[in-house]
């Protein structure tokens, strides 16, 4: 066996562990990475970067280009193949890291074995992502199905889509398949979009049932039966809702079964590893990143996660991780965007300091000619300061980036107010926002008209 030293291991190739690896390595330090299977990880292979590829399609057929399924997933297979460069073995190597194309397990709590080789390392970094979570209902493991893993790969439009989880892989998923010809129906146990702002989910909501998506709320499966071609899934009050497809979107669970994190010393939670607000496990030489240390699940945390890590492990600096700035999106048309605080969690939060500041996509000039009114943006305001965002409508995942950027800075209304936004744009409704905080102040006061009054007769 092969005994390797170096000063940074780190386990998974997917978006958090490729950073670590990039960055680490481009700044002088001697980096491993172990990936067993697919370079780019959940994001690459099977998540954002198809589900956006095929959401495209779908909106190019919605446009009325005619779009075959098979166009749709060609174009899915180019997207990935031209990203997948930038993600490969080779371009890792290049810049110094050493890839070993294995799984890893934990023999000591400073210690890897992957295949033919044993690694001990300064500083341990997990970054193995997470897996479709498939649910034990009664029936599904005798009934063929999907999960995002493998809804790619069909190779014929499905008839009827039936797809259990109404969050947002699986309303994006029921979109795209919709506009590319397929019945879809959506069955969710609570409420879809249920982790958004009820008022934002609604205008989503309504848009794709105007697409002829059902979505069946308060539905949770009780037992799936039937055959390729051929599936009913009959949810707890009875009612049986049939298809030829099936489709299993309800959410994620961490990889870490073959980790063996006993080994090392390293507990765990229900949601992942176990990790303190540096991302540190309970083994200190241990960190965790993205979706397997048990918090948001998105590609760009574990980025963000990864510029943590390397913070700390190249220049011993301390890092903690933030989570109120923290952004994210369903890719739905019209797409529903969120930052920091809903105005529910702000309530509960900061009570009655809570200013909530809206505008309405309506009211904005270049929502209006494009067609494209439906939506809002709100901003819950504590003391002059945004404490978070909902959006929806027209690119409402381009528009959060400002309110992040505010979240994270810690910028006053006052300074979103003093931006200049180009007219006509839609990011002109962010503006607009904040003026809405500031209109009552300056509209409806008194005091202002009385000094403005007193200027008023005393300038020359």
């Amino acid at each position: 066996m092969e005994r390797i030293k170096t000063d940074i291991l780190v386990i998974g190739g997917g978006s958090g562990g490729l950073s670590v690896a990039s960055g680490a390595a481009q700044m002088g330090a001697d980096v491993v990475l172990l990936e067993g299977h697919r370079m780019g990880g959940d994001c690459l292979n099977y998540g954002c970067v198809p589900s956006k590829a095929l959401l495209a399609m779908g909106k190019r057929a919605h446009a009325g280009i005619e779009t075959t399924h098979a166009e749709a997933l060609d174009h899915v297979r180019k997207v990935i193949a031209t990203i997948e460069p930038h993600d490969s073995v080779e371009r890792f190597e290049g810049l110094g890291v050493r890839v070993i194309s294995q799984y890893g397990r934990f023999v000591s709590p400073t210690e890897v074995e992957a295949g033919e080789a044993r690694i001990t390392a300064r500083r341990i970094v997990i970054a193995t992502g997470s897996s479709p979570l498939v649910p034990p209902i009664p029936g599904l493991d005798k009934v063929p199905h999907e999960t995002n893993e493998t809804i790619f790969g069909l190779e014929k439009t499905p008839g009827h889509l039936l797809i259990i989880g109404g969050g947002p892989i699986g309303m994006e998923m029921a979109q795209a398949h919709r506009r590319l010809g397929c019945d879809v129906t959506v069955i969710e146990g609570m409420k879809a979009l249920g982790k958004d702002d009820p008022e934002a989910a609604g205008v989503v909501l309504d848009a794709l049932r105007g697409e002829g998506i059902a979505i069946e709320e308060d539905a949770m499966a009780a037992e799936i039966r039937g055959k390729p071609g051929a599936i009913e899934v009959e949810v707890k009050d009875g009612r049986v809702f049939k298809g030829t497809h099936l489709l299993v979107a309800v959410g994620r669970k961490p990889n870490i079964e073959s980790l063996d994190l006993d080994a090392a010393g390293i507990e765990t939670t229900r949601t992942g590893i176990k990790v303190d607000a540096r991302l540190r496990t309970t083994n200190r030489r241990v960190l965790a990143v993205g979706d397997v240390a048990g918090g948001p699940q998105f590609t760009h945390v574990a980025g963000y996660h990864a510029g943590l890590v390397i913070r700390q492990v190249l220049f011993g600096l301390p890092a903690k991780v933030r989570t109120d700035h923290i952004p994210w999106a369903t890719f739905t048309d019209p797409e529903l965007a969120q930052a920091g605080l809903s105005e529910a969690q702000a309530r509960e939060m900061h009570g009655d300091r809570v200013e909530v500041a809206r505008f309405d996509y309506a009211g904005s000039d270049r929502a209006v000619a494009e067609g494209r009114t439906a939506g809002f943006v709100k901003v819950m305001v504590v003391k002059g300061r945004p404490v978070g965002a909902t959006i929806v409508g027209h690119q409402a995942g381009e528009h959060i980036n400002l309110w992040s950027l505010a979240l994270a800075s810690r910028l006053k209304m006052s300074d979103i107010a003093g931006m200049i936004s180009p007219y006509p744009s839609l990011g002109e409704i962010n503006k607009r926002a904040a003026g809405a905080y500031f209109s009552p102040r300056l509209f409806d006061s008194k005091g202002v008209k009385r000094v403005v009054g007193l200027v008023q007769r005393w300038l020359p």
